[in-house]
């Protein structure tokens, strides 16, 4: 009788450890994918008639596309810093260049999914900095960076492709780095905005330009091959595209309806679709959370408008901007089985609770002072039709300004576009204001402010998502509400410095 009980324990003990073995085989994986300024209307699952965008739009056939989605800012930097950490990027207390944004410290995304364990890997863009010093030394080590915050492994570019050293970095070390032609950023006047490279020709030769998606989504394959049976894997895919410079390789060049710029998108479209086929091949793609959005919205370009292709669609604004065309974007969600396929959501979601609802759909804990400012949204995920709203209330960032959303409401305690489109709507960087065939109250034909405009902006969203009218002469009431709430939430905020980091 006693040899039966401890036989039947035994047993019991190993089913109870199996069964732990297989819950742990079950976690799934997680690749979230960020594109850079891709616009709100540049997917045709968003609206999008001069290009195709298929696999992508595969994303929003088998699981959600969300409708009211946002990026914290309209410029790359401090948005992958929120989406990393679930920290507005206003709360840096300095500005935004070539050192490492985060803490020593701070827990980012990567670590959560490690302290889960995930294999994590970060492919692609990084452009949250290396060292602690503004001055990079491109020759040492290049750390901290995304080994120290969670990271196993890196491979990518430093920061936009088109900011030198034009090179690839494996995790610490630059890829084809020669001691004997070290690299330097000359950023004295005349180099150019972000300054021009010195040296490093046998790694500049290593990363084309017109590859670099090409040559990431290679990468991802590998990292999801090698995956091991047991253990789950968190892969963070930035693609450079379609940020400038606009350069599709030529296998892609005339394939669209919207010019170049266009045939850049549907480059990236199949670079997209390249992980998707790894993940089936792999026999993972039921196996794993997938979410696609975009750093912050597009910006415009000439060709692909006079061609009848709006990036940003009726969003008022572009990339930098505070107006909704510098942050809506586009986030698609799939988890074949789990999130319902062709589902929409409509509510308000926000970049900065990423970090949060994608650790809690993959049961991993987030540990006590992650994510500061970012909620869990799992059941927008999962529910997307019926879940009730979570998230009221957001900020947003241009390189002007800040903006506060509540509800339908977005409040913007300044004039102008908080951003680079008004009041510099004739620089180079960008397309003319009268170009733009975008009309909203405060401005003119030529982009100026008129004279006599109100000193903030208030807008409803829900009865004029275009921001034609500014109502803060109108909404009294409301506008009181929001100007004391932003007032609570920024206080202490060093609000000339909001903008920094481009």
């Amino acid at each position: 009788m006693k040899k039966s009980f401890s036989f039947t324990v035994v047993r019991a003990i190993s089913c109870f450890i199996l069964s732990g073995l297989v819950v742990a085989a079950e976690k799934p994986n997680v690749i979230l994918m960020v594109a850079d300024d891709l616009g709100y209307q540049d997917l045709s699952c968003y609206g999008a008639t001069k290009l195709a965008t298929p696999r992508i739009d595969s994303l929003a056939r088998d699981g959600v596309r969300f409708t009211d989605a946002h990026s914290y800012s309209g410029i790359c930097m401090p948005s992958r810093y929120t989406i990393l950490s679930g920290r507005y990027g206003y709360r840096l207390k300095r500005p935004m260049e070539y050192a490492c944004n985060f803490d020593a410290g701070q827990v980012l995304m990567p670590q959560v999914f490690r302290d889960a364990g995930y294999r994590t890997a970060a492919i692609g863009k990084w452009h949250n900095g290396f060292g602690t010093q503004r001055v990079v030394d491109w020759n040492a080590p290049l750390k901290p960076g995304p080994l120290e915050f969670g990271f196993d492994s890196f491979f990518g570019t430093p920061r936009t492709h088109s900011e030198p050293p034009l090179v690839f970095v494996r995790d610490h070390v630059i890829l084809g780095w020669d001691k004997n032609d070290p690299i330097q950023v000359d950023k004295s006047p005349g180099t150019g905005a972000h300054g021009k490279q010195i040296g490093g020709k046998k790694a500049m030769a290593l990363r084309p330009d017109e590859k670099i998606d090409m040559i990431s989504a290679d990468e991802a394959v590998s990292f999801i091959a090698s995956k091991k049976t047991t253990q789950p894997f968190f892969l963070y895919l930035a693609w450079q595209a379609p940020h400038n410079p606009i350069n599709p390789s030529s296998d892609f060049r005339g394939k669209s309806k919207a010019g170049i710029y266009g045939d850049y998108i549907q480059q990236l479209d199949h670079c997209v679709g390249v992980v998707l086929d790894a993940l089936e091949k792999n026999k993972q793609d039921r196996d794993t959370i997938l979410v696609f959005t975009s750093d912050n919205g597009g910006r415009y370009h000439g060709e692909a408008m006079r061609k009848g292709h709006r990036p940003n669609g009726e969003l008022l604004g572009q990339k930098t901007d505070v107006w909704e065309g510098g942050h809506r974007v586009a986030v698609l969600a799939r988890w074949i089985g789990r999130i319902p396929g062709g589902s929409v959501r409509k509510e308000y979601f926000h970049h900065v609770d990423l970090i949060a609802t994608l650790t809690d759909l993959a049961g991993a804990a987030l540990p006590a002072g992650a994510s500061p400012d970012g909620a869990s949204e799992k059941s927008s995920f999962l529910d997307p039709v019926s879940a009730p709203v979570k998230r009221t209330e957001g900020m947003h960032h241009g390189t002007r300004g800040l903006a506060l959303r509540h509800r339908q409401w977005i409040y913007m305690p300044q004039q102008g576009s908080g951003g680079k489109t008004v009041p510099e709507p004739e620089k180079p960087w960008s397309m003319a204001y009268r170009d733009m065939k975008t009309v909203t109250s405060d401005v003119d034909e030529r982009g100026q402010v008129k004279a006599g405009a109100p000193k903030e902006q208030l807008y409803d969203l829900a009865q004029d998502l275009a921001q034609t009218t500014n109502l803060a002469t109108t909404q009294r009431e409301t506008l009181q509400m929001m100007r004391q709430r932003f007032a609570e939430i920024t206080a202490g905020v060093d609000l000339r410095n909001s903008g920094a980091g481009e």
